[in-house]
């Protein structure tokens, strides 16, 4: 039962991200049918999270900058410090590539590597028509 209703408040909050996030809002990119939305958990061993909660700032603020961006947040679950989400919605899966391939990704990558508790569950998704 904990698995659907995690899902159904993820996937309300990447509808509500993309129709009232910061960036949304100031007149640069909404979603489309092209979007693709990004859902990644990171969990990380208790010791490390504050180091994952700085380095998933880090990221989300370079990669906002980044074309193609529509939305990067971070988010920390309630009550366990060390369980991360982030969710992203780009304007293309082409856009999302590029971004995969920036150097900025993958040190964030390398620097949560040691402090990773779980491998890294990194989900695709695109909008219903």
């Amino acid at each position: 039962m904990r698995n659907i209703f995690t899902g159904s408040v993820l996937a309300a909050l990447v509808v509500l991200l993309g129709v009232c996030s910061p960036i949304a809002a100031q007149g640069q990119s909404r979603p489309d049918a092209k979007s693709v939305y990004i859902v990644t958990h990171i969990d990380v061993t208790p010791n490390f999270a504050d180091g994952a909660k700085q380095a998933i700032q880090k990221y989300a603020a370079e990669s906002r900058k980044e074309k193609g961006a529509i939305s990067i947040e971070g988010l920390v679950q309630d009550g366990r410090t060390n369980h991360f989400t982030i969710v992203e919605i780009w304007q293309t899966r082409a856009a999302f590539e590029a971004h995969s391939g920036q150097a900025h990704v993958r040190q964030f990558r390398e620097t949560l590597q040691p402090m990773l508790g779980a491998p890294f569950d990194e989900r695709l998704h695109e909008p219903i028509p």
